[in-house]
């Protein structure tokens, strides 16, 4: 069982301290590796991991083909300011041929992770001589796993899987105590820009979480295009999480005076302080009424918006 340090228990400062000593001890004289998405955590973690090995740390933020438009260059640019060299991996087709056919959520996360562990950051180990590999694992991550709500992506040891043995190296979990708002405090004590810190969780699996039914290219670009509107809309409101998500099933529509049978969009929001539980937002009318009316308006198909009202539980933060 981990044991969680609460928010209201944590020194953060002492931690940064006992984190960086811990990955220092575990690398030793060796090199390491660590994805950074951009989120919170994967960012805190890249931090503390710079902090404690320098150049013997590689950053590389895989392209994967299902991340948010203009990610990867929006997280080369910030950490270049922060004194950190991000290196660009190109995986999108080894991804979307992993996905091809799949429509059941776990088998698409497991998808996610076999291609991320095994074919890609495998790959990468193999060609740097790499034995560790620090990653932004958090409590919470690992709660939903364990009880079966839903497989995260960065979850090995709690379910009985070597990852040395399952993929070649070993993995670091420094935040792995601690629950998202531990982490911002983490984030805001590293010296993190608020933008990177305070910024709203994005899943592991990224948009193909955020498809119901197959993650096609195609319908990857439409999940994506409805995400800028809602990002553009709610970015500023003071919420925990908000998102679009492409349904499986068209629904019919009418254009022009014509039946047209089209995409349909939910809208989440909602508020909450560590994912465990969420209530939905209550969001101004006008401001629903905005986002039905952009996402009409730009993103190709689609006929339907919807906003999700059902607390977490029985429901979920992310769809998939």
């Amino acid at each position: 069982m981990i044991d969680e340090i609460k928010v209201k228990d944590l020194d953060a400062a002492r931690f940064i301290d006992e984190q960086i000593a811990a990955v220092k001890a575990e690398v030793g004289d060796g090199t390491a590796i660590n994805a950074l998405s951009g989120g919170v955590d994967s960012s805190v973690v890249t931090m503390l991991g710079h902090r404690a090995l320098g150049k013997r740390l590689r950053t590389v933020f895989v392209q994967n083909g299902i991340m948010r438009e203009g990610e990867s260059e929006r997280v080369v640019a910030a950490f270049r300011k922060l004194g950190v060299e991000v290196e660009v991996v190109e995986a999108s087709g080894e991804f979307f041929a992993a996905l091809r056919g799949l429509v059941d959520p776990e088998e698409k996360r497991e998808a996610v992770t076999q291609t991320f562990y095994r074919k890609v950051f495998g790959r990468i180990v193999r060609e740097c001589g790499a034995k560790h590999l620090l990653q932004g694992t958090i409590l919470t991550d690992v709660d939903e796993t364990v009880a079966g709500i839903k497989r995260q992506h960065n979850v090995f040891a709690q379910l009985g899987i070597d990852p040395e043995k399952a993929f070649g190296y070993r993995i670091i979990e420094p935040l792995i105590r601690l629950r998202k708002d531990g982490v911002r405090a983490v984030g805001r004590a590293l010296g993190l820009p608020e933008e990177i810190f305070a910024r709203i969780p994005f899943p592991g699996p990224a948009l193909a979480a955020r498809v119901i039914g197959e993650a096609s290219p195609e319908r990857i670009a439409l999940v994506r295009r409805a995400t800028v509107v809602v990002e553009r809309i709610l970015g500023a409101a003071p919420v925990f999480q908000y998102m679009a998500i492409l349904h499986e099933d068209r629904v019919t529509g009418m254009r022009d005076g014509k039946r047209d049978f089209g995409h349909q969009i939910e809208i989440r929001c909602w508020d909450s302080v560590d994912a465990r539980s969420a209530a939905p937002t209550r969001l101004p009318w006008e401001t629903l009424e905005r986002l039905s009316s952009e996402v009409l308006r730009e993103v190709p198909g689609v006929v339907s918006v919807t906003y999700n009202i059902a607390p977490k539980p029985p429901s979920t933060i992310e769809a998939v």
